[in-house]
């Protein structure tokens, strides 16, 4: 192969550990939620300036809570920065993760195409005289880009 940009094996175990962390982390993450493409349009966005807004309100009127209305609930709503700091380190990690992992996937892929072009092209050229021109037919429909007919060109009225 004239391309190996990754060179990577799984075992069993390897899998078996994988799939029980991520069975872990799904356990772990009930309270998650996923929103609609609207749902998230709708919401109301944290930006950075916004965020040390958040943390200087939630200061304040956790020192203050008699400003506020009785159904306004400050432990809820300090919970709910404690959980954001929570996530965020979590987030990031995963994250890295998911990038390698999406390289990874690019990679194999792109060795698996170089090496396919790679044997299709010496299959064209050696495997002539072994009997393999079925196999090269089907592996060259990939490639197939046969012409419209005439018919099938001219545009309908």
């Amino acid at each position: 192969m004239t391309q190996n940009r990754i060179s990577l094996r799984f075992s069993a175990e390897d899998l078996t550990a994988i799939e029980g962390a991520i069975d872990t982390l799904e356990q772990r993450f009930t309270g998650l939620i996923g929103l609609t493409p609207d749902e998230r349009r709708e919401l109301t966005k944290m930006g950075d300036k916004s965020e040390a807004f958040c943390r200087q309100a939630v200061i304040t009127l956790g020192k203050h809570p008699g400003v506020l209305p009785r159904n306004f609930d400050v432990a809820d709503y300090q919970a709910d920065l404690a959980a954001l700091d929570a996530l965020r380190p979590v987030i990031v990690r995963l994250q890295r993760v998911y990038d390698r992992l999406i390289d990874s996937e690019m990679a194999l892929g792109s060795d698996l195409m170089v090496a396919s072009l790679e044997g299709y092209a010496h299959l064209k050229v050696a495997g002539q005289a072994d009997g393999l021109d079925t196999l090269r037919q089907a592996l060259g429909a990939r490639f197939d880009r046969r012409r419209r007919t005439a018919d099938e060109a001219a545009p309908a009225q």
